[in-house]
């Protein structure tokens, strides 16, 4: 290898005057950055060798990435550059672990037939270089190898405590986001958009009604899709997300589980039950069940959790029992006519007057005219809003010609316009095709509140089924008792009534009554 002063003495250099060069400075982590490994201390070094051996720096490149992270772009920028041209032959480099990483980087380079200078260790490797100098230098690139081994197994450490603190150490899985802490560590918590929909994903599962296919099926048109790419879960991934501890509040680590410390998107109940259908169980018993009972899947027991089914006694009577999956339940069974009466009681929780419906449709229709000269506006304004840009675009495009701007100006600014252009259709085309119907099938919506407990004692067992599946949920039976939640836009519509049936029973006026409908 040849030192410093070999570089001073060269006859070619100092014949030729300047040579071209390119810089490249690293740190593993941002934290080298606080030990005088910074990106500024190693380029003011470079540039000032640069200057001082008569080299024309063509372009510096610089990457702060962690340990082992996947690829580094301005290293690979400056090797395509490099191969491109074939005048400059010269790397400036602090020291040997800057710019190796691994075997690979080393072969990459050595390939190329560079002269890398490691300015700190005060050495030049060129390919001319002695077979003895190029043994020390391959040692060298072990020992950095090595070096950024310590760094992953230090991270890793890292990341195991973490996990026995309950902080998950890695990307966020999809239904979360990565946040920091309020201890500055980084954590997960539930992503507003993803989380509902994973969470719908595993109460609807838990019923034992749906295949992985129809709940892809079901997740995708609930927007569920990857957050890079965009791209639509495929059935696979839905397996793999029913599948993961990680949305019950618990994780599992380098093959151990850990209690996590952030926001559950399930219940650990939920999460288990799931694994039960999946593995062949919970889903069995109804699937062997000859008879169509109207309330079978639809409610668990309260007691225990699990679920309660149907079963016909004396021939003609149906009765209803918790299946008894984790063990002897105290719950007895149960009349259908029973739950029937109190699933009765629940729709009439969502029925108002013959007045109150009138009037709500006639309100809502005539909101409906705010909303589409809305829409009508916007599409205007976008619209003037993209021919203004190609009125730009095309005056830019006559003074290119003329001269008055140069071809790289014009490059630029056009292609900003074209950007924003595209957003404008894309805006454009969710304005245009906007459901414009959404409000006659409100108004079929309360239509249906108002007669559903009238459909519900009407309807065989199949339709009961469909209609309680639409309108309730997380139905529970326990001690004669049956609890629900209303889906959405019902439980609104069970506060609404409620409070409707409390002014009537206080004898308050019509407007008063109407006022709870008006948009808050």
């Amino acid at each position: 290898m040849k030192k410093r002063a070999d570089v001073q003495s060269d006859a070619g250099l100092a014949a030729s005057g300047r040579h071209p060069a390119v810089i490249y400075a690293r740190v593993s982590s941002k934290d080298q950055e606080k030990e005088g490994y910074s990106i500024p201390a190693q380029l003011e070094l470079l540039r000032g060798y640069a200057g001082a051996h008569g080299f024309d720096v063509l372009k510096e490149f610089t990457d702060v990435e962690t340990a082992k992270a996947a690829g580094r772009t301005s290293f690979g920028e400056m090797i395509a550059l490099l191969e491109k041209t074939k005048s400059c032959r010269t790397v400036l480099v602090e020291k040997t672990d800057r710019l190796y990483r691994n075997l690979k980087d080393w072969v990459t380079i050595e390939e190329l037939g560079l002269e890398i200078h490691f300015v700190k260790e005060n050495v030049i490797l060129a390919p001319d270089s002695r077979s003895s100098e190029k043994f020390m230098h391959g040692i060298k690139v072990l020992m950095a190898k090595n070096y950024i081994d310590n760094l992953s197994e230090e991270t890793r450490k890292g990341m195991l405590e973490k996990a026995r603190q309950g902080i998950w150490p890695s990307f966020a899985p999809l239904g979360y986001i990565n946040v920091d802490g309020a201890n500055g560590k980084r954590t997960i918590v539930p992503d507003s958009n993803l989380a509902p929909v994973i969470t719908r994903m595993f109460e609807q599962y838990a019923t034992g009604k749906f295949s992985l296919k129809q709940m892809a099926k079901t997740a995708r048109a609930d927007g569920l899709a990857y957050r890079k790419s965009g791209d639509m879960v495929p059935t696979s991934t839905v397996h793999k997300i029913l599948r993961n501890r990680i949305y019950s509040g618990d994780f599992d680590f380098d093959g151990t589980m850990y209690r996590g410390a952030y926001e559950p998107v399930v219940s650990r109940e939920l999460w288990d039950q799931v694994q039960a259908i999946l593995d062949g169980r919970g889903a069995k018993k109804t699937r062997k069940m000859k008879e169509q009972f109207a309330f079978s899947g639809l409610i668990t027991c309260g007691h225990c959790g699990c679920a309660m089914v149907g079963e016909i006694k004396k021939g003609r009577y149906i009765y209803y029992h918790c299946t008894g999956f984790k063990g002897k339940c105290p719950e007895p069974y149960t009349r259908e006519e029973v739950l029937e009466e109190r699933f009765t009681g629940l729709l009439k929780g969502i029925a108002f007057s013959d007045e109150t419906l009138v009037w709500v449709r006639q309100a809502l229709r005539e909101s409906h005219r705010d909303e589409r000269q809305f829409h009508d506006d916007a599409i205007a304004k976008l619209q003037r809003e993209h021919r203004r840009l190609q009125d730009r675009i095309d005056s830019m495009y006559e003074d290119k010609l003329d001269g008055r701007i140069a071809n790289d100006f014009f490059d630029t600014k056009a292609a900003e316009m074209r950007a924003a252009q595209t957003a404008i259709i894309r805006d454009l085309g969710a304005h245009q095709t906007a459901n414009r119907s959404y409000i006659e099938e409100g108004v079929q919506l309360l239509e249906l509140a108002h007669n559903a407990h009238a459909l519900f004692e009407s309807q065989p067992a199949t339709e009961k089924r469909k209609l309680l599946d639409f309108v309730l949920s997380n139905c529970t039976w326990k001690g004669g008792e049956l609890t629900a939640e209303y889906r959405q836009p019902f439980d609104v519509l069970a506060v609404a009534v409620a409070s409707e049936q409390q002014r009537v029973e206080g004898g308050m006026a019509e407007t008063g009554k109407n006022e709870i409908w008006l948009p808050k």
